[in-house]
């Protein structure tokens, strides 16, 4: 296998906790007022931050962001990518790296495609396949 095919070394993982750490806590109502950042979507949202990924070279960090109940998605996605030079030296400034990553946010759509994946679980047609699949494997046994 190519080294494409691995996943994020344990660097990249520690790093991108961190990173998601401090984005977290300065994207509480409490860092955004005391930074004077003049968003008012961002305010009053309530931002999760749920994943970060670095790059291998630790220049880059995709974060993915998600609001409470959906709200404004992208309204907040634009405006946090607006903001994200002065995030990233407020939030992540003393960070002790070579580099620190520039920061591009992106909607968490991982939360759509679970409850995507519950409504197809119960669907009536997978229900019944399952209950095909089960007695037919049941007779077979007898």
């Amino acid at each position: 296998m190519g080294s494409g095919a691995r996943g994020p070394s344990q660097r990249q993982l520690r790093v991108g906790e961190v990173i998601r750490q401090r984005l977290a806590e300065f994207l509480s109502r409490d860092g955004l007022v005391r930074d004077g950042l003049e968003a008012k979507i961002l305010k009053k949202a309530s931002i999760t931050v749920t994943e970060v990924r670095i790059s291998p070279d630790l220049r880059q960090a995709s974060v993915y962001v998600m609001p409470l109940g959906g709200a404004h998605l992208s309204e907040i996605v634009a405006k946090l990518n607006e903001e994200a030079p002065r995030l990233k030296k407020a939030a992540l400034g003393d960070l002790h790296l070579k580099y620190v990553p520039n920061i591009k946010f992106i909607a968490d759509e991982s939360f759509d495609r679970a409850a995507a994946m519950d409504q197809l679980l119960d669907s009536r047609d997978v229900t019944r396949d399952l209950g095909h699949g089960r007695s037919g494997s049941d007779s077979g046994k007898n």
